[in-house]
């Protein structure tokens, strides 16, 4: 198989990774034939799932643009994927240039793409890292000197929190960047939820755990609202995902009582 001109040389191209599968859910190019393949499984298994991907976007513009617009001037974006259209510093310089975007993820692939992108862009980077280690990834953020950490930080986990099973403890993760990030900092996080379809949650799961070497881990609303320990939620707290605070009908991609996800914002105080 050809290595197509964008993919990293190293990247395993008969490994499907979530962030392609995501790419190829929201109708993206930068994905390999083996995650085509993994998306379509999932789409045969619950045929709204490009809806919840939809939905999962939709939410991540929502959340930079409500941080921009509560004064946060620096944004962190791990587990950012692929970056298709409407990526988070274009939804935010949209608002105000001069805010500060870094993006962070385990793939090399999602990471090349971003730097390529954002190339001659002074107040956007990229860089790979791994939230199951926050030191090293505090640590290489820091190194790029995009953002600061004695001013508040916006923390987007936006659809990897689920990519942590139990023992990597996630909850701890959290914990971990908010006590690396002042006063007036926020966290938006989204997550596949088992609280609404526990069936299709339960076919996702098992599919995921076949396809790709690091697997889907639903969690009902209590254990993702637990990710917000010492953050205080803002309204409307834990929700699914288009109920947080829809700005059009066109953010509606779900039907009340149907999402795969729940999501939510909180700030540090």
């Amino acid at each position: 198989m050809d290595r197509p001109a964008w993919a990293p040389e190293g990247v395993d191209m008969q490994q499907a990774s979530p962030a392609r599968m995501y790419d190829a859910l929201l109708g993206g190019s930068h994905n390999f034939e083996i995650d085509r393949k993994a998306a379509e499984m999932g789409k045969q298994l619950v045929p709204d799932l490009p809806r919840l991907a939809l939905s999962n976007r939709a939410f991540l513009r929502r959340a930079a643009r409500f941080l921009v617009d509560q004064g946060v001037r620096q944004i962190l974006d791990i587990g950012s994927g692929i970056p298709t259209a409407g990526n988070v510093h274009e939804v935010v310089h949209a608002l105000d240039a001069d805010v500060r975007v870094l993006y962070v993820d385990i793939d090399p692939v999602a990471v090349a793409h971003s730097k390529a992108i954002l190339h001659g862009n002074a107040n956007a980077g990229a860089i790979e890292a791994d939230l199951r280690k926050p030191a090293d990834l505090l640590a290489k953020v820091e190194a790029t000197g995009l953002i600061d950490f004695t001013e508040p930080v916006g923390l987007l986990l936006v659809a990897v929190l689920h990519l942590l099973a139990d023992e990597d403890s996630p909850r701890e993760k959290v914990a971990e960047l908010r006590a690396a990030v002042p006063a007036g900092s926020y966290v938006a996080i989204s997550h596949l939820t088992s609280e609404l379809r526990p069936e299709d949650a339960a076919r996702l799961g098992a599919n995921a755990a076949n396809t790709n070497r690091i697997g889907i881990h639903f969690r009902d609303r209590d254990g993702i609202a637990a990710m917000f320990d010492g953050w205080r939620l803002v309204e409307p707290g834990v929700v699914e995902l288009p109920a947080w605070r829809p700005e059009s009908e066109r953010d509606l991609h779900e039907a009340p009582g149907r999402s795969l996800g729940l999501a939510g914002v909180g700030r540090k105080d």
